[in-house]
């Protein structure tokens, strides 16, 4: 049996953004089942699903189709009823808890709908909380902080609060938070669910750049303008992959 140990010294090794699978995320007849009561609700049932370095998806589908739950499975945010996900070829399932959050620290940057940034920090200090946390230097995280700021076009208002700002600034910094550690997969949840139809444009154009640079992209939607920016489309109803094909 392969050692996780080793996989997890894969991840975390010096050389944590070189990705060495051809498929970035695997999900082998992933089940996932909420028990709500004494209900069993499924959230995604028997999905099989890869999806290679480098490339740009779209998972989209109607309100309850297993969307959302099948992003927070790829990104190890939850666990699989039945099945595995592996991210680089690594089985998520055999981790531990610190194995999982050194992962999604390294290897995943998330962006939200609704932003999840900390009121109280700035434009600056939000973008620097991921490196703080992966305990980097000072003077660097403030560095990368202010370029990847500048990335977005969002220099100018570094020491504002998430109050101060439209809900397209604040995605914006939500974007250069999730790239914070430089991860080689970026995973959205209807990120411009809450924006106007030009922000919403600048936020997805942001996504294709780092695409061209190499960044896998999963984003979730209901907009089919937004779709037209990935190249692969994979369609849920009820929880199963009814449609997967690129363009």
């Amino acid at each position: 049996m392969k050692n996780v140990f080793i996989d997890y010294l894969n991840l975390v090794s010096p050389t944590i953004m070189i990705m060495k699978n051809q498929f970035v995320i695997e999900m082998k007849n992933v089940t996932k089942i909420y028990k709500m009561d004494s209900v069993n609700v499924i959230g995604v049932e028997n999905i099989n699903l890869k999806i290679k370095k480098g490339e740009f998806v779209c998972v989209m589908g109607p309100s309850g189709s297993g969307k959302s739950t099948m992003l927070h499975l790829m990104g190890c945010l939850d666990k699989p009823t039945y099945g595995k996900v592996l991210i680089d070829g690594a089985d998520s399932s055999r981790m531990s808890d610190d194995e999982l959050a050194d992962l999604r620290k390294y290897k995943i940057g998330f962006v939200f709908q609704f932003f999840n940034l900390y009121p109280t920090l700035t434009a600056l200090e939000n973008v620097e909380l991921p490196m703080i946390i992966a305990e980097k230097d000072k003077e660097f995280r403030k560095k990368r902080a202010i370029e990847l700021l500048k990335m977005v076009e969002m220099e100018e208002f570094k020491d504002y609060l998430p109050s101060q700002l439209s809900g397209g600034q604040r995605q914006k910094i939500a974007i250069a938070r999730a790239l914070a550690n430089d991860p080689p997969i970026i995973l959205a949840d209807e990120p411009t669910g809450n924006l106007d139809s030009k922000s919403g444009e600048e936020v997805m154009k942001i996504f294709k750049e780092l695409n061209k640079k190499g960044k896998t992209i999963v984003v979730v939607t209901h907009n089919e303008y937004v779709a037209t920016f990935a190249e692969r489309i994979i369609l849920l109803k009820d929880g199963k992959i009814i449609k997967d094909e690129r363009k």
